[in-house]
């Protein structure tokens, strides 16, 4: 099964991973940049994890080396983290009646 699975990404082109990742990666920086919101910010954080994400997958696969998946594990954890803090905050609905 894993193999069918190093196969397929193998398919695309290693260059397609890299400007995909790029571009996922210069949004996320954008909305970092450019929005005061804190979930929008949190929400193009998680988009730049998801581009590292896919990146290392794509390399792990053509190299054929399982040690960037171990990073993309702790990517995740990282991630659900933000998230759980993401959903602590009140929005703007909440803020207002207390």
């Amino acid at each position: 099964m894993n193999e069918g699975i190093i196969t397929a990404i193998r398919v695309v082109p290693l260059e397609h991973y890299v400007i995909l990742s790029f571009l996922l990666f210069s949004i996320g920086i954008a909305g970092v940049v450019f929005r005061r919101n804190t979930i929008i910010i949190l929400m193009c954080l998680e988009l730049m994890f998801n581009s590292v994400n896919l990146l290392l997958t794509a390399f792990s696969a053509y190299h054929s080396d399982p040690r960037a998946q171990v990073f993309v594990f702790f990517i995740m954890l990282v991630a659900a983290a933000e998230v759980t803090v993401g959903l602590a905050i009140p929005g703007d609905d909440e803020a207002q009646r207390g």
